[in-house]
């Protein structure tokens, strides 16, 4: 059996796909939904449509501390992390927990993300196109908006630190054979709409990573090399849209190094336009 925790900040508009793909598993114990600083019905609809789930409203605004909140009331192990914007695929809890506890090697694991670029842009298409080729992304759960904790491995944090990367931090405590997507299982995300909502949340995730390294948070990090694999791309009939990935990487640095200079004042940034 298995916990779930959903840390939800104003996701009316999509909390019921994600919590009606999780009702529906098999091998589900607990499913806890952490409401954090939510201006909408969020968590009403919550407790008027699952009266099963642990609903709580928490008035900080912030996920870390929503997922610290969400923990005191884990009853069994492996615990899914989930993203409210997301949905996983039939069958996902229990295929999961099964390989983890067939593996115990596995500490950290995550359903193979499948991204929906049907309604993005063309520049938000061309990203993803070579996003989802790189070694890097490959490695394991990196881009998967969750992450799922055997209870071995939930022994090698405390809490989760205030910090924006979330899901960076608790990669960095784990060996890449520690950690894997787990096949014939998924977790579907949609891609953003538009470049400037692209732009936003994976600046956001650059920052989070800047953050981890300046505080020194990444006990175990690695560093991407993208080189070799752009270089191939650039030679490639994937010309196009590797120029396309490196003149929107190159923005995302500039904008994560400008706003990492007022980090204490950071505002989380969202993406609104795949809602």
């Amino acid at each position: 059996m298995a916990t779930v925790i959903v840390p939800a900040h104003n996701e009316a508009s999509v909390i019921q796909a994600c919590l009606d793909s999780i009702m529906n598993q098999e091998g589900v114990d607990t499913v806890i939904v952490a409401c954090n600083g939510c201006t909408d019905n969020t968590a009403e609809i919550v407790s008027q449509h699952y009266p099963d789930i642990i609903c709580l409203d928490i008035a900080k605004p912030s996920k870390t501390n929503a997922l610290n909140e969400a923990e005191q009331y884990i009853s069994s192990y492996p615990v899914f992390y989930l993203d409210a914007d997301t949905v996983i695929s039939p069958g996902t809890v229990s295929k999961i927990s099964q390989y983890m506890q067939q593996h115990p090697e596995i500490l950290l694991s995550a359903p193979t993300p499948k991204i929906d670029t049907a309604n993005s842009s063309w520049f938000v298409k061309q990203y993803y196109k070579i996003w989802l080729q790189l070694p890097y992304i490959k490695d394991g759960v990196i881009g998967t908006c969750s992450f799922i904790i055997s209870e071995a491995g939930r022994k090698r944090f405390q809490k989760f630190p205030d910090i924006i990367n979330d899901d960076g931090y608790v990669r960095c405590c784990f060996d890449s054979h520690e950690r894997m997507n787990i096949d014939n299982t998924s977790i579907y995300i949609k891609a953003p709409r538009t470049l400037y909502s692209l732009i936003k949340i994976k600046t956001r995730a650059r920052l989070g990573n800047m953050q981890l390294e300046a505080l020194q948070l990444c006990a175990k990090p690695k560093q991407a090399d993208y080189s070799g694999s752009m270089k191939k791309r650039l030679l490639s009939k994937q010309f196009i849209p590797a120029l396309v990935y490196i003149g929107i990487a190159l923005m995302i640095r500039i904008r994560a190094r400008q706003q990492f200079k007022q980090l204490d004042s950071y505002t989380w940034e969202k993406d609104l336009t795949s809602r």
